[in-house]
């Protein structure tokens, strides 16, 4: 019964109709593969682009890590260069009374 269903549409519906239906099918397929291709090429771009902004945040709490560092260090340095400077200055100081 089903079988004489179709047979009647096959013939009810001229052959170009059934033609231009296929095109569009098979190009329906292929706009859908171009669109799962472009959507897996997104995937991995996003994935790299995350994986590339935690590098970088890892690199950025290294940075300020050190720049820490470098500040105590120069802050240091700075305290050390002053007490050397007035050492200096006080053992100047008496030279010049004599």
């Amino acid at each position: 019964m089903a079988l004489n269903a179709v047979e009647q549409v096959a013939e009810q519906v001229p052959t170009d109709d059934f033609q231009l239906l296929e095109e569009k099918i098979y190009r329906t397929i292929e706009l859908y593969k171009a669109a799962r291709a472009a959507q897996a090429t997104a995937e991995r771009d996003a994935q790299r682009l995350r994986q590339q902004m935690e590098d970088r945040e890892e690199e950025l709490v290294t940075l300020r890590r050190e720049t820490v560092r470098l500040k105590k260090e120069r802050r240091k340095s700075a305290d050390a260069l002053r007490k050397c400077s007035n050492r200096s200055k006080a053992l100047l100081r008496p030279a010049k009374g004599k």
